[in-house]
């Protein structure tokens, strides 16, 4: 290789380098400024193809495109002295690079800003409200009032706050706590209350149990008594009609069970057979 070639090429070689540090792309979701020394130059550069001077200025791209914040929870008091954990997110975009870059910085920065002033209106507007408003009723209002304000005190950084957003809402662990023993001592009371109703009604039907048990055992015994009454009747009149027929023979028979009770189990009667009227029937 000649000396002339060399030289060529070294020309060559730091026009590149030349170049690549005078030309910039910014991409078509990006936005950016120029730093000469550390210090912000000109305005802000739209998409496209860019000069700069080469090794004195450098650039620093931000995204152009709606960016989302997700808060940290953070406690808060409602008007009625309810403290609950507030979990909120934001969305915005950088508006003016030069004032966002003088003030803020980098996102980190822009991030905190936000943080500190989303939750001071929101401890401010939530302050107004009941937890029952703020739950149930009133909540796009409220975060209606907490986006307009917020974004009014941003703007000063070169910073559009887009929305505001109440994630959820949960209540301190303390809170949490008191709250569950509330409702365990309300379900033991409804249990309570619920036992001794039902021993109550437990007691009435047993009663009226008790008292049909009592009614139908008394009519029971009543047609018992009735029908044993008629069996008698129907067994005097047997007996009376049998009697009447063949009393000799009731009057064998009836000497024949006394026979049979009297001289059972080895018994020993001394009787005298002549003139007894009892063994009459075994002479």
């Amino acid at each position: 290789m000649s000396r002339k070639t060399g030289w060529l090429l070294g020309i060559l070689g730091a026009a590149l380098v030349l170049l690549s540090q005078s030309v910039y792309l910014v991409h078509q979701t990006q936005t950016a400024i120029v730093l000469e020394l550390g210090k912000p130059v000109g305005g802000a550069k739209e998409p496209g193809l860019h000069f700069k001077k080469p090794f004195i200025q450098g650039v620093t791209v931000f995204d152009a495109r709606i960016l989302e914040h997700d808060a940290q929870p953070r406690e808060i008091l409602t008007e009625d002295k309810k403290a609950m954990l507030l979990d909120n997110f934001s969305k915005w975009r950088i508006v003016d690079p030069l004032q966002y870059y003088r003030t803020v910085n980098n996102e980190r920065g822009a991030t905190a800003r936000l943080d500190d002033i989303i939750y001071a209106q929101l401890r401010v507007a939530l302050g107004r409200y009941s937890l029952q408003e703020i739950v149930a009723q009133k909540r796009s209002q409220i975060m209606a009032e907490v986006l307009s304000r917020s974004a009014e005190l941003i703007r000063e950084y070169g910073i559009e706050l887009v929305d505001v957003r109440i994630k959820r809402t949960d209540l301190p662990p303390e809170n949490e706590r008191a709250i569950f023993g509330r409702m365990r001592a309300e379900r033991e009371r409804q249990a309570k209350q619920y036992r001794s109703e039902g021993q109550e009604e437990a007691a009435k039907i047993k009663s009226g149990a008790d008292r049909d048990r009592a009614l139908l055992l008394a009519d029971a015994e009543r047609e018992a008594q009735i029908l044993r009454g008629q069996g008698d009747a129907e067994s005097t009149r047997i007996f009376g009609e049998v009697l009447k027929a063949s009393p000799d023979f009731y009057a064998f028979k009836r000497s024949l069970e006394a026979y049979e009770k009297s001289f059972k189990d080895n018994t020993r009667v001394i009787l005298s057979p002549v003139d007894s009227e009892f063994l009459r029937h075994l002479r």
